[in-house]
């Protein structure tokens, strides 16, 4: 039964994002058979095979090195507040005060944001990127430009990925902005991947970020597929050479504080991000209660009467797609990050194993509102040419990069057995 809807929920996903194409007599599906493919064979390989699963393995632990690293920094800079020696006398017999969200999880992003920078200045992200574009190319046609932006997507962040390929942003045309744009908010970045490995760790103890990293190199052949579904590329539209990428960090001490510098950026802003969101819920949900219902309704209750049918559709019990339904709504409504966090707050009887896999899966993309403005943004500051073109993009890619995430849910899903 549970293959049967998986089936069912990739068809009809397929069907959706055809349904919305702009030319849908010139949609390749060899494109459409490749995405597939690679999807299932990626995470085949990713989650049943024992060499695989050692290195995934491998991974984990390396997030609990990173943790232990980002703990014993900031501890040196901010003492208690990372969960160091306290100053003073603790009640109950505790010795230090408990690590505070901003200083703990989040300061991680320092120390990701440095690795990443250095890995790029020994050049061995390229070649990691390098490979996976031309994977891409060679099986479903992407151009070298889109293809390395595609590929980058999956390690770095959405206004990130594209500034490798700034040069040839105007010569991509239409289909191949929207190529661009759609892995943006299909994949998330590598620094997030770490730090949502250690928020959800309790959920998926000791194997959440191979997860992680498996959604986000299978969303990547998803987002290809569903963009050339929606926007199908003419012949001569697509760019056949794959662009240099230039390392500009002078020495090893260099890219470690251009990646620092860049990773207490994002970790101030998500900070920020989340003070406000949070807020905004809560208000929100206030003010809902107020209304005469016999249960008191809320933001992610109403949200997730719309998403449970998706989320059944993809492999969720209904009986589970309700909850599933409420934490999709909160990422497309506000982002990923808020919605992890209420999955790992989650009680462990709201859903099995099986649906809490589809579901991190599935929330594993950065399709929300707010990215449609960040992407517009950054796209139209590296390529002011193109500012027309992206704005008009932009809701677009939110939607198919949602779909995209989804299709990942449905195909872990028929992969892992209940």
């Amino acid at each position: 039964m549970w293959i049967a809807r998986g089936l069912l929920g990739i068809a009809g996903l397929v069907a959706l994002s055809w349904g919305l194409s702009e030319n849908r007599r010139r949609v390749q599906w060899k494109v459409v058979a490749w995405g597939l493919g690679l999807q299932f064979a990626i995470a085949w390989l990713l989650v049943k095979v024992p060499l695989f699963q050692k290195i995934l393995l491998f991974l984990n632990k390396g997030v609990g090195a990173i943790e232990r690293a980002s703990h014993e920094g900031g501890a040196f800079v901010f003492g208690y507040l990372t969960g160091g020696p306290a100053p003073f006398a603790m009640p109950d017999g505790l010795s230090a005060a408990p690590a505070l969200f901003f200083f703990g999880p989040l300061m991680m992003l320092i120390v990701v944001g440095a690795l990443s920078s250095v890995l790029f200045h020994f050049g061995i992200l390229q070649k990691i990127v390098g490979v996976f574009a031309r994977l891409l190319r060679h099986t479903m046609g992407l151009g070298g430009a889109e293809g390395v932006a595609v590929a980058a997507n999956v390690f770095m962040g959405q206004s990130d990925a594209p500034l490798l390929i700034k040069p040839y942003l105007g010569q991509l045309g239409r289909p191949g902005l929207f190529c661009v744009m759609v892995a943006g908010m299909t994949t998330i970045s590598g620094s997030l991947m770490v730090v949502y490995a250690s928020m959800l760790n309790a959920v998926l103890p000791d194997i959440v970020l191979g997860h992680l990293v498996t959604a986000s190199l299978i969303s990547a052949p998803a987002a290809v597929m569903v963009a050339r579904l929606m926007i199908p590329a003419l012949p001569g539209e697509v760019d056949p050479a794959p662009p240099a990428l230039p390392v500009d960090s002078h020495n090893v001490v260099d890219a470690l504080l251009i990646g620092a510098n860049d990773g207490a950026k994002v970790m101030v802003n998500v900070a920020v991000m989340l003070v406000a969101i949070i807020a905004v819920v809560s208000l929100v949900n206030a003010a809902l209660a107020l209304l005469p219902f016999e249960t008191p309704l809320s933001l992610e209750r109403m949200l997730g009467w719309v998403m449970a049918p998706a989320m059944w559709l993809v492999g969720v019990p209904w009986s589970e797609a309700r909850a599933a339904g409420e934490l999709m709504s909160l990422k497309t409504v506000f982002n990923e990050f808020v919605a992890y966090l209420a999955l790992a707050q989650q009680p462990a009887e709201a859903m099995s194993l099986h649906s809490r896999l589809i579901t991190i899966y599935s929330l594993c993309g950065f399709a929300n509102f707010s990215s449609v403005g960040i992407l517009v943004g950054s796209l139209s500051a590296m390529c002011p040419g193109c500012k027309r073109t992206v704005a008009g993009l932009g809701l677009k890619a939110m939607v198919a990069g949602t779909l995209s995430t989804l299709l990942t849910g449905a195909v872990i899903g028929l992969l892992i057995k209940p």
